[in-house]
């Protein structure tokens, strides 16, 4: 095992006194030493693997840790080895101890969409507002969640101000209803757990006990609520190993706390630290930036990324005129690039700080017929006929979900209006009873006409049919049963612009039904509910990920482009107001903006290339820019600087043209091709 580990890494792995917190520079092999560790756990310390978990935030990442943990493990070692995202281990731990939680089984996961619905229902019942800021108040209610505050805490950290107050009340309201519904968000599925096991000592006993040696990936993207998590499963053993880069942590607006390596100090004194700085990514050239950058900014633990590839080209810094000129020069340099030294599409990233900055990119490379692939789009899981079928499949597993009932109950129509839906609110607020439930009594008939009741009877009396098959049946049928049972074809075709769009939208629910069926294959003992429960998770998790994207130019924000790889970036954008972006540069919060630049610049392989206009169009206006101050803090003996009043060299005016008329005729060459 230490052949294949550099000095530091082979440490990291095999110190198994005690917590140890691996410091892993960008580039430096992190995820070698995590699943090298699991197995040398399982293999030279005899420990079993069913007490052993890793976890990390993305399905993607879990998948690709357990792979590699499997080419390293003999026959059946690593059976019952736990590998999942933190929110996977949370749901594990509710599904076995929901009853001490009084939830009931088949509780639903709720995503964004379903509970900002369920927010305007209550700003509306409680407010008489119209739910505009529902989104903003459900982030509020995250945020609480993620620092691990509760409704009543929320009120009185509110301190009589009118928004927080206002906040802190829907908060205990949508809770409320949370678990009346059987359902949970998201973030109930770390806080959850938490509660649980302060709550209950035995139980957390019982799961300290099954979990012992913790492995925690990308540490520095851990919220208050999930450090407490790991903490709770630890104990006193501390069969701890975490690893992070503080210097990558850009997630504070989702709650992520990069001090919680330090504070791993303070609750583990006897914590080993050890540093992955030797880069098997970048050139030297390129470390030496990231290295000068993220020097500006404060640090509890001091590292210095270093490489053996050599020190590689300078960094190019290309001045434009306005953005649109930034688009069209970086997809020459990158036509210009490509045809010197014969490379891929797929070699090439444009990295940018926010999405809106994609659209004259995209234009620029349809220009040029150059294929692209951009990360961010719009989510599979996000489509209206996608919900309209998982609402469905989510009040058959739980007939309790209110939110689900409330969506597809006149979806297709069946002549229950909003009359009739009101009506049986009222109803079952008296009763205390769930839509559902109460739609199925005898009493409803008082408060309903006898057709508008029947027409909710047999509606529910078919939902407990596809529940009792999907009980006895393979999972998969009721999917198929129930979009025929529903014609929803038909009603496609009836509700859509035109039958292209009708057409599209039915192959998309096609393919959530074969997505079903896959599923059920490779899991042959799930119920429906945990099928539902796990593609709701996946849309989740992975809502920026694809694993095929093919010979193509990437698009994305820096966000999206963490932990990815590519032999030549493009970071455009770097002026003043957008990397740092204005909202920072206003609060003076500048330390994660320059991360987000440093994730930017350790992304790149072989060469890198700055982008800055001098003028860009906001708000429909043209207006001046200056470059970024983060350009200022970069070694300037490596700058490279080209563009706008820079002289470009007779040699490579010559390639460039060479270059601009061989994409013109691979252009003409596939349209007569055609």
């Amino acid at each position: 095992m230490s052949t294949i580990l550099n000095p530091r890494q082979n440490q990291a792995v095999r110190h198994i006194d005690g917590p140890c917190l691996v410091l892993a520079g960008a580039g430096s092999g992190k995820t070698r030493v995590i699943t090298h560790k699991i197995a040398y756990l399982i293999q030279a310390c005899a420990i079993d693997a069913r007490h052993i978990a890793a976890v990390t935030f993305t399905n993607k990442a879990a998948r690709e840790m357990k792979e590699r943990v499997g080419k390293l493990l003999r026959g059946d070692a690593g059976k019952g080895l736990r590998v999942s995202t933190f929110h996977t281990l949370g749901l594990d731990i509710l599904r076995r101890e929901y009853k001490a939680l009084e939830y009931k089984a088949g509780f639903s996961i709720y995503d964004s969409a379903d509970s900002t619905h369920l927010l305007k229902e209550l700003m509306k019942r409680s407010f008489g507002d119209d739910g505009g800021q529902a989104e903003r108040m459900l982030w509020q209610i995250s945020r609480w969640k993620s620092e691990f505050v509760l409704p009543e805490q929320a009120l009185q950290l509110a301190d009589g101000d009118v928004n927080q107050t206002t906040a802190a009340l829907l908060y205990e309201q949508y809770r409320h209803y949370l678990k009346t519904y059987n359902a949970v968000d998201f973030d109930d599925l770390i806080m959850l757990p938490v509660i649980l096991f302060r709550e209950h000592p035995e139980i957390l006993e019982r799961w300290q006990n099954r979990i012992r040696h913790l492995l925690v990936d990308e540490y520095q993207d851990t919220n208050s609520t999930q450090y407490e998590l790991v903490k709770q499963l630890c104990g006193v053993r501390g069969n701890l190993t975490v690893v992070g880069d503080d210097d990558q942590s850009i997630y504070a607006w989702r709650g992520a706390q990069p001090e919680n390596l330090s504070l791993l100090q303070q609750d583990y004194p006897n914590l080993k630290v050890i540093k992955l700085e030797q880069n098997y990514r970048s050139t030297g050239c390129i470390l030496k930036a990231a290295n000068r950058l993220i020097a500006s900014n404060p640090h509890v633990f001091e590292k210095r990324l270093w490489s053996e590839l050599g020190y590689g080209d300078p960094i190019r810094v290309i001045r434009t005129r306005n953005d649109q000129h930034e688009a069209e020069q970086v997809v020459s340099e990158i036509m210009h690039h490509m045809f010197v030294q014969r490379t891929q599409y797929a070699d090439y990233a444009i990295l940018y700080r926010g999405n809106h900055q994609s659209r004259l990119f995209e234009q620029a490379l349809r220009e040029h017929d150059i294929p692209y692939y951009l990360s961010g789009g719009t989510s599979f899981f996000a489509y209206t006929e996608i919900k309209d079928i998982m609402s469905y499949l989510k009040l058959i597993t739980n007939p309790d979900d209110d939110n689900a009932f409330r969506r597809i109950i006149n979806t297709p129509r069946r002549e229950l209006g909003p009359a009739t839906l009101e009506k049986l609110t009222e109803y079952a607020m008296g009763r205390g009873h769930s839509l559902f439930v109460s739609a199925m009594e005898f009493g409803l008939s008082q408060v309903l006409s006898d057709r508008a009741a029947e027409k909710l009877q047999r509606f529910c009396h078919w939902i407990l049919d596809l529940q009792h098959q999907a009980e006895g049946d393979a999972p998969a049928s009721v999917v198929k049963r129930l979009i025929v049972d529903i014609d929803y074809e038909r009603y496609l075709l009836d509700n859509s612009r035109d039958e292209i769009i009708a057409e599209r939208k039915l192959e998309n629910v096609n393919e959530l039904a074969n997505w079903f069926e896959r599923l059920a294959k490779a899991n042959p003992d799930a119920s429906l509910n945990e099928l539902v429960t796990k593609l709701t998770l996946l849309d989740t998790l992975d809502r920026n990920e694809e694993d095929e994207r093919g010979n193509r130019v990437h698009l994305m924000t820096l966000h999206a482009a963490k932990g990815l790889e590519f032999p030549h970036v493009y970071l455009v954008g770097m002026e003043e107001m957008l990397l740092p972006h204005r909202s920072s540069i206003e609060e003076e919060s500048l330390e994660e903006e320059r991360r987000l630049a440093y994730v930017g610049i350790t992304r790149a392989q072989k060469t890198l290339t700055f982008t800055y206009a001098n003028q860009r169009k906001r708000h429909g206006e043209m207006q001046e820019c200056s470059p970024s101050r983060f350009i200022d803090e970069l070694p300037d003996e490596d700058l490279k600087w080209s563009g706008e009043g820079v002289e470009m060299d007779p040699e490579e005016r010559q390639q460039r043209g060479q270059a601009h008329i061989a994409s013109l005729r691979s252009m003409l060459a596939g349209t007569s091709n055609e």
